[in-house]
């Protein structure tokens, strides 16, 4: 059996990495890798995905939204957003309810397990965002977060 577990950098070969340190994309991926993974080991407990953990969030902040809105404000398709609404829907953390005003639309607001489960979620993503956070000046994430912004922003 192989070890497919990623190899820190102070394991890592030395090698000439060519144009990469001069691409954006290149540092915004491994940026991504090394965020990812220390989401995934803060939540494991609670056992919640990145995408879980908005859905949760985007509810709490708008009860009665749907899944299809929600699909288009995380850029997901219909299918996938109702697989994890599904998922979410099955561990008691959210609950559907048919609009009053539109009998297609199934409006989603979180459970009192839920609002639980998010809190604790909020607690453990605090300090995972601290842990990257920290390593810049207000101004500098400010900065950072504004230039990212103008990456993913629809123009």
């Amino acid at each position: 059996m192989t070890d497919s577990r990623p190899v820190a950098a102070a394991e890592a070969p030395r090698f000439d990495l060519g144009d990469l340190p001069s691409l954006l994309g290149f540092h915004l991926r491994l940026a991504h890798v090394a965020m990812y993974r220390d989401f995934t080991e803060t939540l494991a407990e609670l056992e919640l995905t990145q995408k879980q953990c908005a859905v949760l969030q985007l509810i709490a902040a708008n009860p009665g939204v749907s899944q299809v809105d929600l699909a288009a404000i995380l850029g997901s398709d219909r299918a996938t957003m109702m697989a994890l609404v599904d998922r979410l829907d099955e561990r008691d953390l959210v609950a559907r309810r048919r609009s009053a005003s539109d009998r297609r639309r199934q409006e989603l607001s979180l459970t009192a397990r839920g609002a639980t489960v998010l809190e604790a979620a909020n607690r453990a993503i605090a300090m995972h965002e601290r842990r990257f956070t920290e390593r810049f000046s207000p101004a500098e994430l400010k900065s950072l977060i504004e230039g990212l912004s103008r990456i993913h922003r629809q123009v």
